[in-house]
C-alpha cells in the first residue's frame, strides 16, 4: 500500500492550496481515508475524514475553510485548504481509515507534503 501526498508548497496567510493524494496497491472505495498534519514539535492532527459511505467531518478549526473529496475512480483524495495561517504550517498526510481521529496513527499513511504559510 502506497499513499503520496502533492500539492504542498509555500502561501501567504489567506491564501489557498489544493492537496492531493494518490493511493495504489489498495482501493480506497468503501474505506475511510483521512487527511492528517503534524506541525514542528507537535503531534499528529486530524484535519479531516471521509467515510466510505460518502460522508465526513472536519475537525473544528478547519471547518468552513477545508474541504475534503475523494475520487474512488482515480483512487485519489483532496483536500482543499482556505483562508491558511501561518500556524497551520506544518506536513500534511493522508492516511487510510479513521483512526488517527481517535488518536491512533493510522497503519498506512504517507509520507506527507510540506505546507508553509508564511507572508
Amino acid at each position: 500500500v502506497q499513499l503520496v501526498e502533492s500539492g504542498g508548497g509555500l502561501v501567504q496567510p489567506g491564501g489557498s492550496l489544493r492537496l492531493s493524494c494518490e493511493v495504489s496497491g489498495f482501493t480506497i472505495s468503501g474505506s475511510a481515508m483521512t487527511w492528517a498534519r503534524q506541525a514542528p514539535g507537535e503531534g499528529l492532527e486530524w484535519v479531516s475524514v471521509l467515510y466510505g459511505g460518502g460522508t465526513g467531518d472536519i475537525n473544528a478549526p478547519m471547518k468552513c475553510r477545508f474541504y475534503s473529496s475523494r475520487d474512488n475512480a482515480k483512487n485519489m483524495v483532496y483536500l482543499q485548504m482556505n483562508n491558511l495561517q501561518c500556524e497551520e504550517t506544518a506536513i500534511y498526510y493522508c492516511a487510510v481509515g479513521a483512526s488517527i481521529a481517535l488518536g491512533v496513527d493510522s497503519v498506512y499513511r504517507g509520507q506527507g507534503t510540506q505546507v508553509t504559510v508564511a507572508a
